[in-house]
């Protein structure tokens, strides 16, 4: 018997396989701040969660390791 499986195009795999991938350090960025004991206020944590560009996660999660509070992963250098 033989099995359908559909074939997405490769655009559509890179942008779920991107999304997921920053949902992830989203979650590992927050985790770490919780674990460090760094309150985390809503509309840090729905700017952490909304954001999807990979580069900026990776600052943040940087961030993430040092800083005081959670605003100031949003600081400008």
């Amino acid at each position: 018997m033989a099995v359908y499986t559909p074939k997405l195009p490769d655009s559509i795999v890179a942008e779920y396989w991107n999304k997921g991938r920053a949902n992830g350090r989203a979650e590992d960025i927050l985790r770490l701040l919780d674990r460090r004991g760094i309150e985390i206020p809503d509309a840090v944590r729905e700017g952490v969660k909304d954001c999807t560009d990979l580069d900026v996660l990776s600052v943040w999660f940087d961030r993430s390791l040092t800083v005081a509070s959670a605003d100031e992963l949003f600081v400008e250098e």
